[in-house]
């Protein structure tokens, strides 16, 4: 299976410092990437925006919340598949105007 978008070479990896799991009954659900104001703006990242997490395991679309009680480098997720805490993952901005490579979705 083809990764969802190709990592560059730029990319600075975060620790997974907080994981959170939720039930159906939870009234907020969803995956959910929080970190801090400082690694956004690098990151040109908006609070609010899609972005891409690339776990060891696969990459997944969560929503980008700026959370100013982490430490730089830290991350904290909600409901995100394939990583654990003190992992290493990778926060993207997706490039949704590149056309797709040839031969992707075959």
């Amino acid at each position: 299976m083809s990764p969802l978008y190709k990592r560059p070479q730029s990319a600075r990896p975060m620790r997974v410092a907080h994981f959170q799991a939720t039930r159906l009954s939870d009234p907020e659900r969803g995956p959910q990437v929080r970190i801090n104001a400082d690694e956004a703006k690098q990151r040109m990242l908006e609070d609010g925006e899609l972005v891409i997490v690339e776990g060891p395991r696969r990459q997944q679309l969560a929503t980008l919340l700026i959370d100013d009680t982490l430490k730089r480098g830290d991350v904290a997720v909600r409901d995100v598949a394939g990583v654990a805490p003190s992992e290493i993952v990778y926060i993207l901005k997706p490039d949704l105007d590149a056309p797709p490579e040839v031969g992707r979705f075959v």
